[in-house]
């Protein structure tokens, strides 16, 4: 009896995941930690305060790429502590879909 062919699963659709974090640096090594960061890729600071909290956005196209980037920022020199805020997945059809805002818009 011939084998079956074996057929690759359906590839997944693309996705983006998107997460915000508020790090907290040692305020003397601010300077390098916000260099660091806009460094990573789809990374975004979006506000800071001179006690070293700063206000981050990451963009990833995998739930991996995105613990990697986490664990980047976590690891930089200067970086004391860092909170997850939010967090959401979506494909990309998705996120790019047209949300009537009720006025018919």
């Amino acid at each position: 009896m011939p084998a079956l062919p074996h057929s690759a699963p359906p590839a997944a659709p693309p996705e983006l995941h998107i997460a915000s974090l508020v790090v907290h640096a040692a305020p003397r090594r601010l300077s390098g930690v916000r260099e660091a960061i806009l460094a990573i890729a789809g990374a975004e600071i979006h506000g800071a305060s001179d006690t070293g909290k700063l206000v981050v956005t990451l963009e990833a196209s995998s739930t991996d790429d995105m613990m990697a980037r986490i664990s980047e920022i976590q690891r930089l020199d200067g970086v004391l502590a860092s909170a997850l805020v939010y967090q959401h997945a979506d494909t990309l059809d998705a996120m790019n879909e047209e949300i009537d805002d009720g006025n018919g818009s």
